[in-house]
């Protein structure tokens, strides 16, 4: 009989001690924020010549809650038009609370950044899609998210960019 972890490694349970690899549980998830605005209702249902530009943009946060506790923020802003042209504007805050054991340190940041975004972004996209389908438009697919990549982007710019000191 085998066992897999959340790390995806088969261990055997016959007789030895159990491996001590990483492992992610979540706690819970949750719908921390959300904001649906349709400001030129009825007039942006209308049909239209051409697809308005959808612009999207996402962050994530965490913050720690316990010794091995961390609640993660999925945040993902969606506009469609420009400027007085808006149809409408998404907001979402999607949160979950995640416990992380034996991820060595150097290894911590990223995974918190990366692999709890990555869990938590199905249920995200689906509220989105519910919500501008709900406010009169087809569903708003988000695209998947390269979390690799959004957390090289950051980590670059922090480089760059680094925070003043606290006295």
């Amino acid at each position: 009989m085998s066992d897999t972890s959340a790390s995806g490694n088969a261990r055997s349970n016959q007789g030895s001690a159990p491996a001590t690899g990483p492992s992610v549980n979540v706690l819970g998830q949750y719908l921390k924020d959300l904001s649906f605005e349709n400001p030129r209702a009825p007039m942006s249902l209308q049909p239209r010549d051409q697809s308005p530009p959808i612009n999207i943009n996402v962050n994530v946060s965490a913050r720690q809650l316990g010794q091995s506790e961390i609640e993660v923020t999925l945040t993902m802003e969606a506009k469609a038009g420009t400027g007085a042209d808006v149809l409408f504007a998404c907001e979402i805050a999607y949160a979950g609370v995640f416990r992380l054991q034996n991820v060595p340190q150097e290894h911590l940041q990223p995974f918190v950044m990366i692999e709890c975004p990555r869990l938590l972004f199905p249920f995200a996209r689906q509220i989105v899609a519910d919500a501008t389908r709900n406010g009169g438009f087809p569903p708003l697919m988000v695209d998947p998210i390269d979390f690799v990549a959004l957390y090289q982007q950051n980590a670059a710019r922090n480089q760059a960019n680094p925070a003043p000191q606290p006295n």
